[in-house]
């Protein structure tokens, strides 16, 4: 059952896949997000009525709008492409975030994003959920360093009752040149904060990636994620193309 729990989060988790900086997006400026991952290799049955994982096609759209310098606020809709199917609506998020501004000359960035939204029990046997994510971040020289804390919620589904679940995630990364950052991403989903997971059924996935930083309204980030457990998808690779609109 611990084994199911597992593999039904990351269906979850990896349409999404993301470490986040403090900074916001400028006020009165919108970005647009794609984000593309396929798993490779995962689950490959249906368990508790949750589709497999194995050679799943997600699509998410992001539009995050920024308000101020210490607001904002992102939308989500989640889609995804199942072998021997078609594309299918997968859920809807709204995610509001607020940050300590710049100004402040704090010696490393903070900002504290919160998400609720609804997903679909096929994909997801929680059909709605919350998170909260402390985001913390520091630029020394050509490193770069984030760290999220993420804390989980069901609100309806069956891990209602599991509580406040531990979900970290952590990347480090190096300025190559000033457009080529590689490094290394880390998400993890450990269980309930009263009691982790046995580490077999913990969700662990390790993922060298690059950004590209050619132009300043446009980003880009590809990775290839290893799973190191039982409970995570063993091979996967995600891409994020965004295109900032505003000033």
């Amino acid at each position: 059952m611990l084994f199911a729990t597992a593999l039904a989060a990351y269906a979850q988790g990896n349409y999404e896949i993301q470490v986040y900086g403090s900074d916001l997006v400028p006020p009165h400026d919108t970005m647009v997000e794609l984000h593309s991952n396929f798993t490779f290799e995962g689950s490959q049955t249906i368990v508790d009525g949750v589709l497999p994982t194995e050679h799943q096609w997600h699509e998410t759209l992001e539009i995050t709008h920024g308000w101020n310098d210490w607001f904002e606020t992102g939308f989500y809709q989640f889609s995804n492409h199942q072998p021997n199917g078609g594309w299918m609506w997968v859920g809807t998020h709204i995610r509001p975030r607020i940050a300590v501004p710049a100004r402040y000359h704090l010696p490393v960035g903070l900002s504290l994003s919160t998400e609720i939204g609804y997903q679909r029990a096929f994909i997801f046997p929680d059909t709605w959920t919350w998170e909260i994510r402390p985001i913390v971040d520091k630029k020394m020289g050509r490193w770069y360093s984030a760290f999220n804390p993420a804390l989980e919620r069901a609100l309806h589904g069956p891990d209602v009752h599991a509580g406040v679940e531990f979900s970290p995630n952590f990347k480090v990364s190096y300025d190559f040149t000033p457009k080529i950052a590689g490094g290394l991403e880390y998400y993890g989903a450990l269980g309930p904060v009263t009691g982790f997971l046995p580490l077999p059924y913990q969700q662990q996935d390790i993922l060298p990636a690059i950004d590209l930083n050619l132009n300043p309204k446009w980003e880009f980030n590809f990775g290839v994620g290893v799973g190191v457990t039982r409970g995570t998808d063993h091979l996967l690779a995600k891409m994020i193309l965004g295109y900032r609109i505003g000033r």
